[in-house]
């Protein structure tokens, strides 16, 4: 690993189609925006070669066709798959999004991946969103390694940068995160700064020098040989408390000095099995330079370190009526099972769906059986359907590299699946099964949209369907309450980068409205009502009167109506027209135009033509009656309540617990976590948390995340009463 022999660059470049899972390795990069992950697979692509010194790739095609701005942008928000090949093995990198709004792109990432690479910046340090997920790496034992960026920065401090990795991702046993490297500075310059221009191997002592064309290695001066010692015996020490060979620290202890070949055998074990992280430095190339620093090592940890697709679980499969399905793990000739793990659109080639294999061999052109996940709550559609696999490719930027095959444990794109979504389960059609789903993020954040004009209004629907096609994380919602489309979101960019695709990529423009809670009306005491229903206009009449009583319920009863006419007042008939009536009324509302809930409807009296009466005639006066009884009591106006969970680090308790109360909301009790963190379990009026999942990121720095769920409505207070009135009145 960086201590090894590296490869040359003729036995590397892009990747060609996998032949067997050992020879794959699955990637994915991890870090917050501005942390170095796009620069970081550009530098690997390079090394690899790629790309070549000239800016072009293997075929030719300008980098600047590969990677323009326009791409940069899209690959900052999305999920990208850059495959390169070292040593004759294919690494599938997965770039991930550093925004915390892209979340469900990183847990596809995640999901894809065998390991995982966290790029820390050493000018901005760890971020607690990098730590959140470096937890759920380890929740699942993920093997995962450290890269330093940024090293160049003026205050730049590699050790620090270790020492503060150690303390964000040890835990209990910091010394579990040691660096396999130290960086070899330069002479310092008029400013005091040394530049980094190279690496200093701690197993072998060996320098590895970046600063010409090539990587160049040497050895160690004399005064460098008392730093060497001092980390790379801390690094033995690390290996060997991770070895399976028990025998291997007392024997070290004991004064034996133990092989290089045995330390980094060790090593690479410890790696693969997720018990040590190793911390790594890297750095763009140079002007003119072909590799970047530390790119050949990191090359050579991901080749030699990380796991093959065969040594890392796979999700659950089950047929598709839920009965659990064994297969052989990451087998080639075994049953087809693959997963959507991306579904994109581009403009010219249409969609494009990037495919996981777990098991068998999916081949262009092949027929296979699509399974949905029931995200019908999400807006998206159960899927059962057979769909023929049209051209597999390998991406590299913009381009797709045809293959006629993907094995299990690679990776590919599949152009033109029209139903297929991202999180969908691909078959074999004789024999359908259906991947366990990953977990994915609730959006929180509702995003009230209307079409700009009659031109959008007839392409909205379809472009929608398209959107949340694509992200499995956006819930679209026909509000039937406030008749608004909303798009819930995961935060402002996501809604932003939603709204931009919606008008870039469907031609549709829409403006955001703002949006609107359901509320509801309720009587605040009992009143009576009279509804008169009579008119004479030279034919056939209208005649009903209706006398009705109107009283509250307890929460949650609706409406409830009772019959207490005698004598025939109201004849039978039309009694239920009576009912007919004052339920229609009531979901248009009394006071402001919102569903009338929780009461009690009583018919007293009434009076009936024996021409003039019908059906008709007695919806109207039911109707009537109950709109004269509430303007003879007040009416309460409801707003529904939520039951909120906040789980926030300690240090955040208390702003979070003081803003919640800022929101009316009422803190029902808290509760310790793992981790340092509190679980705040709260009940606060949704009008208040519209746009909480923003506030709380602000409020958190990035740490908290909260759920919700609606709990009931309940009385408003009337100052804010008066004021949505108002302001409903006006948008009006």
């Amino acid at each position: 690993m960086g201590d090894k022999a590296h490869a040359h660059p003729g036995a590397a470049g892009r990747a060609r189609a996998a032949d067997h899972p050992t020879s794959v390795r699955n990637v994915v990069l991890v870090g917050h925006s501005g942390s170095g992950k796009t620069t970081l697979v550009e530098a690997l692509a390079l090394a690899a070669g790629a790309v070549n010194r000239a800016g072009r790739v293997e075929d030719g095609t300008a980098v600047s066709d590969y990677d323009d701005i326009e791409h940069r942008q899209q690959r900052s928000v999305q999920l990208s798959l850059v495959p390169v090949e070292w040593d004759g093995i294919k690494v599938n990198l997965l770039d991930t999004p550093g925004y915390a709004d892209f979340v469900g792109d990183l847990r596809a990432g995640l999901r894809a991946a065998d390991a995982a690479l966290f790029v820390v910046s050493a000018s901005d340090g760890v971020d607690g969103s990098t730590r959140m997920v470096w937890d759920e790496c380890a929740a699942v034992g993920m093997p995962r390694a450290i890269v330093v960026t940024h090293l160049e920065a003026a205050r730049a401090d590699f050790d620090e940068m270790t020492r503060v990795c150690a303390e964000a991702f040890g835990g209990d046993d910091p010394d579990a995160v040691l660096p396999l490297y130290l960086p070899l500075h330069g002479p310092e310059g008029a400013d005091g700064h040394a530049p980094v221009h190279g690496l200093i191997g701690l197993l072998t002592r060996k320098l590895f020098d970046y600063s010409g064309d090539e990587r160049k290695e040497s050895e160690p001066g004399e005064e460098q040989l008392p730093l060497i010692e001092e980390a790379r015996g801390r690094l033995i020490e690390g290996i060997i408390a991770e070895s399976e060979d028990e025998t291997l620290m007392d024997r070290y202890l004991g004064g034996e000095e133990v092989d290089v070949g045995t330390l980094i055998e060790d090593l690479e074990r410890a790696v693969a099995r997720g018990v040590f992280f190793p911390v790594l430095a890297a750095a763009p190339a140079a002007e003119g330079a072909r590799q970047g620093l530390g790119t050949v090592e990191l090359l050579e940890l991901i080749t030699g370190g990380f796991p093959t697709p065969l040594e890392h679980g796979t999700p659950a499969v089950t047929t598709v009526d839920g009965r659990p399905r064994e297969l052989k793990p990451c087998d080639p000739d075994a049953p087809l099972v693959a997963e959507v793990v991306k579904t994109s659109s581009d403009p010219y080639v249409g969609r494009i769906s990037l495919i996981r294999v777990f098991s068998g061999t999916l081949r262009a052109d092949q027929t296979v059986h699509v399974s949905g996940h029931g995200l019908g709550d999400r807006g998206h559609e159960d899927h059962d359907v057979d769909e023929r696999i049209g051209n597999l490719s390998t991406p590299f930027g913009k381009q797709q590299r045809p293959v006629s095959h993907v094995i299990a444990g690679d990776l590919a794109c599949v152009a033109k699946l029209s139903r297929a979504e991202t999180g969908d389960t691909l078959s074999a059609k004789d024999d359908p099964l259906l991947v366990e789903p990953w977990e994915m993020p609730d959006p929180l954040l509702p995003l009230a949209i209307e079409a700009h004009s009659k031109p959008d209004e007839d392409k909205l629907s379809q472009g929608l369907a398209r959107l949340v096609a694509e992200d499995p994380t956006m819930r679209l919602e026909q509000n039937q309450d406030t008749h608004q489309v909303v798009l819930w979101c995961l935060g402002e960019a996501h809604a932003d980068v939603a709204l931009e695709r919606l008008r870039s990529r469907y031609g549709v423009q829409v403006d955001v409205v703002p949006h609107r809670v359901s509320l509801r009306e309720t009587f605040g005491g009992k009143a009576a009502g009279r509804g008169r229903h009579v008119k004479q206009s030279g034919g056939h009449g209208q005649f009903a009167i209706c006398e009705i009583e109107v009283e509250p319920l307890p929460n949650g009863s609706g409406i409830e109506f009772v019959d207490k006419v005698v004598g025939g007042a109201v004849p039978r008939q039309f009694i239920p027209s009576v009912e007919k009536g004052v339920r229609a009324q009531a979901v248009k509302g009394v006071a402001a135009g919102h569903p009338l809930i929780d009461v009690r409807v009583t018919l007293l009296d009434g009076k009936a033509h024996s021409v003039d009466s019908s059906d008709a005639a007695f919806q109207t006066a039911g109707a009537l009656a109950l709109r004269e009884a509430a303007s003879g009591t007040r009416i309460h106006l409801l707003e529904p309540v939520a039951e909120v969970s906040v789980l926030v680090g300690d240090e955040y308790v208390g702003p979070v617990m003081s803003d919640l109360s800022g929101r009316r909301g009422r803190v029902l009790g808290t509760e310790q976590s793992a981790g340092g963190r509190t679980l705040i379990r709260a009940e606060v009026p949704e009008i208040e948390i519209d746009r909480y999942s923003v506030d709380l990121r602000s409020l958190s720095h990035g740490t908290a995340r909260f759920s919700r769920r609606y709990a009931r409505h309940e009385p408003m207070p009337p100052q804010v009463a008066e004021r949505v009135t108002e302001e409903a009145r006006k948008a009006s």
